[in-house]
């Protein structure tokens, strides 16, 4: 069931909910949590079919904020909202507010989206494409317990991690990072079934790719070993090999769906390891609402690295003209 509301308010949204729960014949919520995706019209359908078929695991209310910024001097001076209520099989498990901001009213979308969350249910907002340097001192971050972005929609997803991790607060997280959740627990369980230390480590993928970037983090992290990035083809994060003392350990996969896992002295294994789509992605983070610890060791540890590294890169050209110019002022003195 569809309802569509033109110039409304969230008073009359609140009250289109309870008509159309009613028609349908289910007056109760059962909804566990409310979910704000912030997203542009473009990119509102996908996010929206994904959160959908995330409801099926956790009933949620979703609100869906879009920002309509018109061109025009006098559309932009007028604020407007309109609405799409969905209930039923056209929400999922749950329900669907479509908000379309317009005017003034697109800088107080928290003002509008605040009547609308589920009294003593927890919020998580999702940015699905253009998330703020901030997020928990955005307005409407500031309303969630958990804030989503996704560094791999950026144009510069390197560069955001390094901001994602001078921002951080408890309850931020990534899809880049939840990309890599398979991976990692596939090599802790390799780790665990071999009695040997890790001395180095390598991650093959992608060109510019954050949840590569990221895993890399991790494992310098947690093994506080010297871990090498090395750039292949894609799809995505391909290979991952770990040197012990009693040799290598590797976790391979080519062709995004199907890796193998190697270990010295085992026979080769073969393992689902599959790329998986924004649903499952967003279904696994709304599993757990606690601040996610791992995630802020793993993304500060890897940025200061990365920073130092920067740092030794742009002395070294100094260092080496100082030096250079060194002779010359000695002879001229001479």
């Amino acid at each position: 069931m569809k309802i569509d509301l033109t110039d409304t308010t969230s008073s009359k949204i609140n009250k289109a909910l309870v008509q159309g729960r009613r028609a349908i014949g289910t007056p109760a919520v059962g909804m566990v949590l409310t979910l704000v995706i912030v997203t542009d019209e473009e990119n509102a359908y996908d996010s929206l079919k994904a959160a959908n078929e995330a409801s099926r695991e956790h009933p949620s209310r979703t609100l869906v904020v879009i920002k309509r910024v018109s061109r025009s001097p006098r559309d932009r001076a007028k604020a407007r909202l309109d609405a799409e209520v969905r209930v039923g099989a056209d929400a999922g498990t749950g329900e669907t507010v479509v908000l379309r901001l317009y005017g003034e009213v697109t800088d107080h979308a928290q003002s509008v989206v605040l009547p609308l969350l589920l009294p003593d249910a927890p919020v998580v907002v999702w940015w699905p494409v253009t998330a703020p340097v901030d997020p928990a001192a955005d307005p409407l971050g500031a309303l969630a317990q958990r804030r989503v972005t996704d560094t791999y929609a950026c144009e510069r997803p390197i560069a955001e991690l390094t901001a994602r991790a001078d921002a951080y607060a408890p309850g931020d997280t990534d899809l880049s990072w939840t990309r890599i959740t398979p991976w990692r627990s596939m090599l802790a369980a390799a780790l665990d079934q071999v009695p040997w230390q890790a001395t180095s480590a390598e991650v093959e993928g992608e060109e510019f790719n954050p949840s590569c970037e990221l895993l890399a983090m991790w494992l310098a992290d947690r093994l506080k070993v010297p871990v090498k990035r090395s750039v292949s083809a894609g799809p995505g994060l391909t290979a991952v090999r770990l040197q012990t003392g009693n040799g290598p350990i590797v976790l391979d996969r080519a062709d995004g769906s199907l890796a193998t896992l190697s270990i010295q002295g085992q026979p080769d294994r073969a393992v689902a390891l599959k790329r998986r789509e924004t649903a499952e992605l967003i279904a696994e983070e709304l599993r757990r609402l606690d601040p996610d610890d791992t995630y802020a060791s793993a993304l500060r540890y890897g940025v200061d690295r990365l920073n130092d590294e920067s740092a030794e890169t742009a002395s070294a050209p100094a260092a080496k003209k100082t030096a250079s110019r060194a002779p010359a002022k000695k002879a001229a003195t001479k």
